[in-house]
């Protein structure tokens, strides 16, 4: 069995984060395990807290789990300190790992600020370099290529500002109004989109989370970054499809962990 690991912050209602890496790497066939950057007292509407691990323990995390069973696959989330993202960088370094893929997370979809002003630099000069892809949605994407995204032609544009600056492969996400959940990779000069149709459905927290975990999944079992997104959006889609309401609004994997059980996704 293929294995991924998700470097990341934990969601206390469960549907983003380390919950949500977990559920879809699981979803995707892969063997999930995890370094928990921050612990974080959150719901579906914002972020009432954060509290976060020491660089050395998060050090300690990963250790752990490359000393024993090593991961075909990374993915980093939200990391609020630039320490941790330092930690976090030289560790996969010393271990050579592959296949990472690192969502910028630097605001929830609340609109919760999660990172700190000197983490972002800390992102660009130690984890966009050893990426395997980056997969920011419109605002980060606005804050890392320095550009005002308007339309289909600026995310083309921040893309390849982005991807050639630190010599890696985006994926900038739509949504956020501007189009109907078609997002565009860059990678060593190639152009491609994925299109998507926008899903009318108020659970979207932890869409992000999902997506990011169920492409490296996928790089995990071997398929290439291009199929790994395709298979990605085909499963959130679904997610999101299935239009079930745990609550208030909850993030996509539980719907798909629940048509699961009940025997209606095999």
């Amino acid at each position: 069995m293929k294995t991924a690991l998700t470097i990341a912050g934990s969601d206390s209602s469960g549907g983003a984060g380390i919950q949500a890496d977990i559920k879809t790497m699981i979803m995707n066939g892969v063997y999930a395990m995890s370094a928990i950057t921050a612990l974080t007292a959150q719901n579906t509407t914002g972020v009432q807290g954060i509290f976060e691990v020491s660089p050395e323990f998060l050090g300690e995390q990963i250790d752990s789990v490359f000393n024993d069973i090593r991961p075909d696959a990374v993915k980093i989330g939200m990391v609020s300190s630039a320490k941790l993202i330092e930690i976090i960088s030289e560790r996969l370094r010393f271990y050579e790992a592959e296949n990472i893929v690192v969502d910028p997370v630097m605001v929830a979809t609340s609109g919760a600020r999660l990172i700190n002003e000197d983490a972002i630099n800390a992102l660009k000069n130690n984890l966009f370099p050893i990426a395997t892809v980056l997969t920011p949605n419109i605002p980060e994407a606005e804050v890392l290529a320095g550009i005002t995204i308007k339309s289909s032609d600026d995310m083309v544009e921040a893309a390849k500002i982005i991807g050639d600056q630190y010599d890696c492969a985006v994926l900038c996400k739509g949504g956020h109004q501007l189009n109907d959940a078609n997002d565009f990779l860059y990678s060593n000069g190639k152009q491609e989109w994925f299109y998507g149709k926008r899903i009318d459905n108020p659970n979207t927290h932890g869409t992000g989370c999902t997506l990011s975990s169920a492409i490296a999944s996928n790089l995990a079992k071997g398929h290439d970054l291009h199929q790994a997104i395709r298979l990605a959006k085909e499963y959130i889609s679904d997610a999101l499809n299935s239009m079930l309401d745990l609550g208030k609004g909850s993030g996509p994997l539980n719907h798909a962990f629940a048509i699961k059980f009940e025997g209606r996704n095999e």
